[in-house]
């Protein structure tokens, strides 16, 4: 169970670390943007899934 839990914030860790670096892409577009949107879905997800399945009571 901690390992789950560990791989989860760590999942989450990457992506919200990866999301700055995105938005600093040259280009001018909506990259970065774009980028930060789907890396907080993702971790939307990741917490309901955590809370769904894994979360004992």
């Amino acid at each position: 169970m901690k390992k789950t839990i560990q791989g989860i914030v760590g999942a989450a860790f990457l992506v919200a670390s990866a999301s700055p670096v995105f938005a600093n892409e040259p280009g001018g577009g909506y990259e970065g943007i774009t980028a930060m949107y789907y890396g907080m879905i993702a971790l939307v997800l990741i917490y309901g899934a955590w809370d769904i399945f894994f979360k004992k009571d």
